[in-house]
């Protein structure tokens, strides 16, 4: 029998897991397949995945019933029945997470609010008000790593909460992210309290960078750099992540048992049909990181992957490609803040979208 591609990712030190969640891949057993066949070490959602979770099937109706007979709001109703989805997912997780074999893994993320994007405050409450209610060690808090997030995200992790920053571009907002974490366990430890237990992940956004800029790059004489920008930046991520985590000061919280914030690849699915299905995937396989991978994704990848390890491959070309972009004009930084806020807006949409259709289904299920 053929190695599972998906699972030979892994020996190379990364760990694939899946951006995707509902409850009918639960039930039918296929989200444990998946664990089982191709070693799948972890589950990411969003408010766009639930949104086409819940809207697209009846598996949600007599908990939406229940809940709304409680009086809760819309909003409430959401988390009641995403929090039943995230503890159904650490529980079958759970196997992988005491395993510990690479350290971090077996980990379920559930996100804040995304209205929250720009609330320290607001962010910080949720955020432990869901670690609270899912009541799993083997979940993740999903806070996006805008600059009022910061704050939120080092607090989180010094009570003791496990943080998927996401929505990250920036290589400099990514440098302040890990400065966020190593001083949250710093916080952790002055207060006398463990720090071995505690794992997180940034989450850097990869197709977007292309889709945005790629247009761009025509008008600048640079075709040959379509769909390379993301893949630089990432592998310039990698290099600051070596340097602030092989540091004198992390050191010190690795004898007291921390364990590194891994990178992890988000929106890898490929969005210019001129290019690999796989493409974000294959060039980013590399040590100690993760990649998070669409339904369709995964489906392809084992298909007609290429693993092999190559995030340190060429990165001299890397930088050449940043420094390119920047001689021809391209304000990176302001680009990235761009892809920033429109991320929070791409999950502001489908977040009122399922509070709309949660209200929809609490009228029809409630008059029936």
């Amino acid at each position: 029998m053929a190695t599972n591609r998906i699972k030979q990712v892994h020996e190379f030190g990364q760990s694939i897991w899946l951006d995707f969640i509902d409850r009918p891949i639960m039930k039918s057993g296929k989200l444990q397949q998946m664990i089982d066949e191709d070693g799948l070490r972890g589950i990411t959602s969003n408010p766009a995945i639930f949104e086409k979770s819940i809207s697209g099937s009846a598996d949600y109706d007599d908990d939406i019933r229940a809940l709304a007979g409680q009086n809760k709001s819309n909003e409430d109703i959401f988390y009641g029945l995403a929090v039943k989805d995230i503890q159904q997912a650490s529980d079958l997780f759970a196997p992988v997470y005491d395993d510990k074999v690479d350290g971090a893994d077996g980990f379920v993320s559930l996100e804040v609010s995304p209205r929250l994007a720009r609330d320290t405050e607001g962010t910080l409450s949720q955020a432990r008000a869901l670690w609270k209610e899912v009541g799993r060690p083997n979940v993740m808090i999903k806070i996006p790593g805008t600059a009022e997030g910061l704050p939120a995200i080092r607090q989180a992790l010094a009570d003791g909460i496990n943080i998927n920053v996401t929505l990250l571009f920036s290589l400099e907002r990514y440098e302040a992210v890990a400065d966020a974490y190593i001083s949250g366990l710093e916080d952790r430890v002055a207060a006398g309290q463990p720090i071995d237990q505690i794992a997180s992940v940034a989450s850097f956004f990869l197709s977007r960078i292309d889709t945005l800029i790629d247009p761009m790059l025509a008008d600048k004489g640079l075709d040959d750099l379509k769909g390379e920008v993301a893949i630089a930046s990432a592998k310039k991520a990698y290099e600051i992540y070596n340097r602030v985590f092989s540091s004198d000061r992390f050191a010190k919280l690795k004898e007291k048992g921390a364990t590194p914030q891994r990178l992890l690849w988000a929106s890898t699915g490929t969005k210019d049909p001129a290019f690999s299905d796989v493409k974000y995937v294959d060039a980013l396989i590399g040590k100690d990181t993760v990649d998070t991978v669409p339904m369709e994704t995964l489906d392809a990848y084992r298909d007609h992957g290429n693993p092999a390890d190559r995030l340190e491959d060429d990165l001299d070309k890397a930088t050449e490609t940043l420094e390119r972009i920047k001689q021809a004009g391209l304000d990176l930084p302001a680009l990235m803040q761009q892809l920033e806020d429109e991320g929070i807006e791409k999950f502001n949409k489908p977040y009122d979208k399922l509070l709309q259709a949660i209200d929809k289904q609490v009228q029809q299920l409630t008059e029936a």
